[in-house]
This record gives structure tokens, sequence and C-alpha cells, in this order.
């Protein structure tokens, strides 16, 4: 019973882990290692209870290879992390891959994808798990132990203190033409869901705060938030502008654009070194100037567990646009 319940957390964790400007008027700042031409790979053993394979899980960041199961922290300055995770649940290992590399003629860009994870425990037991591919700007906290406050294992942002008038990047939608999501945690049956899943991409600009406890606060200073539903062919230089201020009285707003606050809260580390909650607790003056940004690119936007197999999202030249 007890190895059930230790298995049972270590599905949990790699599931929980979702107007333009034209552009010849804008000055390009790229990301660093946004053109996704450099991978660091990571050879993971998985444990024998799971069949002890051998996994390549990647990241993104200077061209290497990681032998081992090693928690990750980024290298060579990437300020990017991935939702390939390297989970070691009391003694269990397993990692899970759901954003490769992806060649596209003589580039490569990044390929994140909506993909069941199929755990094999002992040779007998078939499970399940839906997994989304997500990167992001900031860091993951390696290995994962547990399901509890899965955001409190991802370390949300980077300091920046610019205001673009966009985010610019290359990207392709592929959508699978079943109107279906399946929730499938690993536990039970899988359900079928109506509604297909959404990729999506956005950069939120934040104006953060400590408090004398070191808890975090945030004005949201800028906003930019896209959801594709449908296939998309391969779009160079496409620009996700970004609007500043108070956004919820233009005629564009959604409500999956509004302030993370509560569970919808990502984190960060306060000046005590723990991670804790950016709880955003207002829209920041139009002209106020940013602490942070956050950008994410993902093959998913709702809930853990959940996507639309196959779903998959390509980005390429992720560039702050002025």
């Amino acid at each position: 019973m007890r190895f059930l319940f230790l298995l049972k957390s270590l599905i949990l964790v790699l599931g929980v882990l979702p107007g333009c400007i034209s552009t010849h008027a804008l000055r390009l700042e790229p990301i660093k290692y946004g053109d996704f031409s450099s991978w660091i790979k990571r050879d993971i053993s998985e444990s024998a209870v799971l069949g002890g394979n051998h996994k390549t899980v990647y990241e993104i960041g200077p061209a290497r290879t990681i032998t081992g199961n090693k928690p990750y922290t980024n290298l060579g300055g990437s300020p990017w992390a991935t939702s390939n995770v390297y989970a070691k649940v009391s003694g269990v290992v397993k990692a899970s891959n759901a954003v490769t590399p992806h060649k596209r003629g003589s580039n490569t860009c990044a390929k994140m994808q909506a993909i069941m994870e199929h755990v094999k425990v002992l040779g007998l037991i078939n499970m399940d798990v839906m997994v989304a591919g997500t990167i992001f700007l900031g860091q993951i906290n390696e290995p994962i132990t547990s399901t509890k406050t899965p955001f409190g294992k991802m370390e949300m942002g980077i300091p920046y203190t610019k205001r673009p008038k966009a985010l610019v990047f290359d990207y392709q939608v592929d959508m699978p033409a079943a109107n279906t999501r399946v929730k499938s945690t690993g536990l039970g049956k899988k359900k079928i869901l109506q509604g297909r899943d959404n990729a999506e991409v956005y950069v939120l600009l934040q104006k953060r705060w400590e408090d004398e406890k070191g808890n975090l606060y945030a004005h949201r200073v800028g906003t930019g938030r896209e959801r594709y539903s449908k296939a998309v062919p391969w779009t160079a230089g496409h620009e996700l502008p970004i609007h500043y201020g108070d956004i919820t009285k233009q005629h564009f707003y959604k409500p999956w654009m509004g302030l993370l606050s509560g569970e919808k809260a990502y984190y960060a580390r306060n000046s005590k070194g723990k991670l804790v909650p950016v709880q955003e607790v207002g829209w920041a003056p139009a002209d106020a100037v940013p602490t942070h940004v956050l950008v994410m690119a993902s093959s998913s936007c709702g809930e853990p567990f959940i996507g639309t197999e196959g779903l998959t999202l390509y980005i390429d030249n992720v560039a702050f646009g002025f």
C-alpha cells in the first residue's frame, strides 16, 4: 500500500509540472538562448520498479550532455526553464520530457507537445498521465519530491526594467481535429471532456515589492497574452502587443488576462532565499516601470492532467520589440 501511495505521488508530480505593430518599426532585443539553437541533453535513469528506462530530457542552454540523476539548475546564464522534470519521490525516480529541440530546415526551434506519459509498474500495471510541454523564464527546483504547492516548485520571472512594445517570435500550432480533451492522472479511468485545449503564449510585466515578513506582492505593469484554438501555419515575426496599465475595460480583455493572485499566483524567491507566492494586488499606472518580466509558452492553457493529445506549439526567435 505504501508503494502505491508513493507511486501516486510521483505520477501527480509529473503531471502538474499550461492589433499588430509593424515589424519594420520595431527594434528587436533577443532573449538569451531564445533562438533555441543550443540545448542541454540530460540522460536520466528511471527506477527499476518503473522499468529502469534511460530517458533523454532536454533543457535550453549551452550545448552539453549531463549524465546521471542530477538536479538541474540553469547553466550558461540561460534564463529558460521547461516542464521537463526529474522527480524523485521517496527514492522512486521518474522523468518527463514534453519539450524537445526540433529541426526546421537549417534552424532549430522549441517543440512543446501535449503527450500521454505512459508508466508501467513492475511490468504489470499500466498508467497514463497527460503532460503539457511548457517553457518559461525562470527556474525549476529539482528534484521534485512532492505534489504540494505545484507552483512552489517553479521560480517564475526574471529581473527586467524595460518597457517593450511587444513580444516578437516565430511560431506554429498543430491542432488535432478532435474537439475533445482528455483528463488522465494515471489514477482511475481517463475522462473525455468536450472542447479542445488551447496553446498559449504570454508576456507579463510586474512591479514587485517585499514586506517586512518576506511576503512578495506585485502590481501588473504590462500584459500580452494570446491563446490559439486553431492550427496556425509557420508564422515569422509574429508580434504579441504589450498593453500597459489597467486593461480590464479594453475591448480585447479576457478574464484569463487578469491578475494572478491566490492559487493562481506564481512563486519567486524573497530576500531570505525562500520561495513564496507573488500576489498581484492591483494594476500599475500606465507609465510605471517594471521590476520583473514573465514569459511563458505552452501546449496547454488548462488544468494539470488535462489536454488535447497531439496539440503542439513550435516557437523560435523570441525577442522583445521596442
